[in-house]
């Protein structure tokens, strides 16, 4: 069993999960840190998929662990102005990754992907389903290297008939303790939004999230699932219920200004994330019920609502630091 992105927040949080089950045997960590939640069945790697020695560094760790299950993680949870770093982790490291896969004839391969790469648009469905194009912006670094590994990872099952590969797409991930650009969003006193538009929106809640890929990795489910909350709530609602004041900013000079502030990092997004607050994009999760018995713990407006207690705690805390 091998985890990439295994200091990010699902690394972490699925190691600590797969320590605690005793089918689980050995678990090999690859990240450029370790995960705090490794105890004694983990085995930490360092490999840094930026750099050109890390296709042949992890075939090596791939013959010398046996590894049979990959759960590919590696994947920046938020934007960022680092874009050619980005590149080089998600698109270039998950090939490097995939080619030292098919070389150690890893039979199982779990990859994390995000319902947001279906693309907001005016004509979108009230639920895209697995079946839908991923329209996301091809202008936006984020999405374009996300989308470039799911191409990537389409390839190597077409030259892996054998093998067992499973695609999870979550929706945003909300909680107490994730951080990312959506719970950036939700934490400002005043949020921004576009004036005369109020999308339907969908959240997957942390537990839910890391709850679905132990069950990817428990058993074969190969395909491509939408891991989401049930339920879905207009943006306005979840500003509210957030506990936050909602900006109205015109469309017509949103993107100049949200281009300087991202520019100035002032922002948690660039401005092509402006079509997810006028535009659907909501994904529908019928068939990870159905088919992997995927069944969320809670729903979208729960997770909004226990992301909003843990951030009235932490309101209060930097109150009284500002206050001290």
């Amino acid at each position: 069993m091998t985890v990439t992105g295994a200091a990010s927040f699902l690394g972490t949080n699925l190691i600590g999960l797969l320590e605690e089950d005793p089918t689980i045997a050995r678990i090999v960590a690859i990240d450029i840190k370790p995960p705090q939640t490794a105890q004694t069945k983990t085995r930490f790697y360092e490999v840094d998929f930026t750099q050109p020695t890390a296709e042949a560094r992890l075939s090596e760790i791939f013959a010398a662990e046996r590894t049979d299950t990959l759960v590919h993680l590696a994947f920046l949870s938020s934007p960022s102005h680092a874009i050619a770093l980005a590149h080089e982790l998600e698109s270039v490291g998950t090939r490097h990754l995939l080619v030292a896969a098919r070389h150690a004839q890893v039979q199982k391969v779990v990859m994390w992907s995000q319902t947001c790469l279906y693309g907001a648009h005016p004509s979108n469905p009230n639920f895209l389903t697995e079946r839908h194009a991923l329209r996301a912006s091809s202008n936006e670094p984020f999405f374009v290297d996300k989308l470039e590994a799911e191409a990537e990872l389409a390839r190597f099952t077409q030259k892996s008939p054998g093998a067992v590969v499973t695609v999870l797409r979550t929706a945003p991930i909300l909680g107490p303790t994730v951080h990312n650009y959506v719970t950036r969003y939700l934490a400002r006193r005043v949020v921004p939004t576009m004036m005369g538009f109020d999308p339907l929106v969908q959240f997957v809640h942390e537990v839910d999230a890391i709850a679905a890929f132990k069950l990817a990795v428990d058993r074969d489910h190969p395909g491509i699932f939408n891991i989401v909350g049930d339920g879905v709530l207009p943006l306005s609602t979840v500003v509210k219920l957030a506990g936050r004041l909602a900006m109205p900013v015109p469309h017509s000079i949103a993107r100049t200004f949200g281009s300087a502030l991202w520019l100035a990092q002032l922002v948690e997004a660039p401005p092509t994330f402006l079509r997810h607050l006028r535009f659907l994009c909501v994904a529908d999760g019928a068939k990870a019920k159905e088919t992997m018995g995927f069944r969320p713990a809670y729903t979208t407006r729960e997770a909004v609502l226990d992301f909003t207690n843990a951030q009235r705690l932490r309101d209060v805390k930097l109150l009284q630091e500002n206050v001290a």
